[in-house]
């Protein structure tokens, strides 16, 4: 019994030991979940209260920045007022201003109509009394208003005249004496550095003989020599009766020489037949050609020119068997490229090139075709054929002013060529062609009108004309000297310059008795 006993307390125990525990974890529990509500309380009581400050703060923000925006807005739309009340202000004074300035104008238009008015009653009785003033002047005068006036306009051209022909002279003065002195300087210089040897070629060469006997073998049986000779060089061979020469004539030169020196050679050799001068003539053409080569050679050497292409310099070989207007075309050639040289080193430019030009610069006139053209034109298509300078080119091409210059070169070569030619003694004019210039230029001056007599002395170079002193005046003289030369310009061809001297002079005479 005790045993059960003892097992019932301690059952009896443990339901009450279990019990008390549970309901101490019970007491517990509902105290923490009654700390937790409160402590979840107080969190969301301090959120509340911090979005609370936090709406109040951005509210306080919105607010400032709102009394912010009013008051730029109020401090512009006191800027625009104030605006508007100046710019009233200005329109206000403009206003005014124009309607004072509207007052003035009446009153002056006023003023105008009154100053208008008597204006014209002034001009009313200024023309009564120019008319009547002008019609005392023409009783007195014994000329008419209009007549004054012509003769007035006519005295005034006259003046007028006399004053730019005055003036013109006295430009021209200055410029001769600023350029003038230059261009004697260079174009001396030049000439005086320039040293060339002349020869003057015929139509005819003489080939001197022995006697007779050579010239009878020189004609063959029935002429038979003769006739071969001269249908192989196509020279023509003269046989007269001069002693001791035989006249060889051609206009080449080239063939003149083959012939010539054919002849030396069967003279030389004494065998003379239609076989052996074939022979002979066909050696010398050989011999002819070649020297003309090395004749090119030599001559573009001694100018110094590199490059030149090979028919260019046997073109300048034949230069020197031909001649223009009695002046040796290789001489010409080569003392235009000296005085071409020498001018370019003178004013700066190359003088290669200009030298090269200057031989260049006839080099038509012994081309062997298209004749028809004028030699400057047909130089210059030659000299572009074989890689000449552009610059160059135009220089042969436009030494005679048939094509436009487009360089320096061409005005020095177009001056070295006439400064060549009009040196005295160079150059040979036809007779004919010489007077008829001679009589143009007399001709010209004598169609001016109070010309007595005209001279052309220094074989045209200068032209003297004697005016009657009673019908022309000093400025009248000075006139027609400057009119005359730019008419001889225009209407004349002629080399270097012609002088022209106007001469007036009155001269009183008396006898004593």
């Amino acid at each position: 019994m005790s045993v059960i006993y003892v097992i019932f307390l301690v059952v009896v125990s443990v339901v009450a030991a279990i019990a008390a525990t549970a309901s101490y974890l019970k007491l517990n529990a509902a105290s923490r979940s009654n700390l937790i509500i409160k402590e979840a309380e107080e969190k969301a009581e301090m959120a509340r209260k911090e979005k609370v400050v936090q709406a109040k703060e951005e509210i306080l923000q919105l607010k400032m920045k709102h009394e912010q925006d009013a008051i730029e807005k109020n401090n512009r739309l006191s800027q625009l007022e104030n605006r508007l009340k100046q710019r009233e202000q200005q329109l206000n004074q403009r206003n005014d201003e124009l309607v004072k300035k509207q007052k003035e104008t009446e009153t002056l238009r006023q003023n105008l109509a009154v100053q208008t008015e008597t204006l014209s009653v002034k001009e009313t009785s200024l023309d009564k009394i120019i008319r009547e003033k002008t019609e005392i002047l023409e009783k007195i005068s014994g000329m008419t208003s209009e007549e004054a006036r012509n003769q007035l306009v006519e005295t005034m051209k006259d003046e007028a005249r006399n004053e730019a022909m005055s003036y013109i002279k006295d430009i021209m003065d200055e410029a001769r004496i600023t350029a003038q002195g230059e261009a004697k300087k260079i174009v001396i210089e030049t000439i005086q550095r320039t040293a060339a040897e002349h020869a003057i070629e015929n139509t005819v060469s003489v080939f001197n003989i022995e006697s007779d006997e050579i010239k009878g073998r020189i004609i063959g049986r029935e002429g038979r020599n003769i006739r071969a000779l001269e249908s192989l060089t196509g020279v023509e061979i003269i046989i007269d009766d001069s002693p001791d020469a035989i006249l060889l004539s051609c206009f080449d030169p080239i063939r003149r020489e083959v012939a010539r020196l054919s002849l030396q050679k069967l003279v030389t050799d004494g065998r003379i037949h239609p076989a052996r001068i074939e022979e002979v003539v066909a050696k010398t053409e050989k011999q002819v050609e070649q020297e003309i080569i090395e004749t090119g050679k030599r001559t573009v050497i001694d100018l110094g020119i590199h490059g030149m292409h090979p028919e260019l310099m046997r073109l300048i070989g034949k230069m020197k068997y031909r001649s223009s207007y009695g002046q040796n075309l290789l001489h010409h050639s080569m003392e235009v490229a000296r005085l071409c040289a020498n001018m370019a080193a003178e004013l700066g430019l190359n003088p290669k090139k200009a030298k090269r030009a200057g031989l260049l610069h006839d080099i038509g006139k012994v081309a062997e075709n298209e004749a028809d053209l004028p030699h400057a034109i047909l130089g210059m298509t030659l000299a572009e054929k074989y890689k000449e300078k552009p610059d160059v080119s135009n220089a042969i091409g436009s030494h005679h002013e048939e094509v436009e210059m487009t360089s320096l070169l061409a005005p020095i070569v177009q001056v070295c060529d006439a400064i060549s030619g009009a040196r005295p003694g160079a150059r040979r004019e036809v007779v004919e062609a010489y007077m008829q210039r001679l009589n143009k230029l007399e001709e010209l001056a004598l169609s001016y009108p109070g010309v007595v007599k005209t001279f052309a002395i220094q074989a045209g170079r200068e032209l003297r004309v004697i005016v009657g002193a009673e019908k022309v005046s000093d400025n009248d003289a000075n006139r027609i000297s400057f009119e005359l030369s730019k008419k001889i310009q225009e209407e004349m061809t002629y080399p270097g310059q012609i002088k022209i001297t106007v001469i007036r002079e009155t001269r009183a005479i008396s006898y004593a008795k």
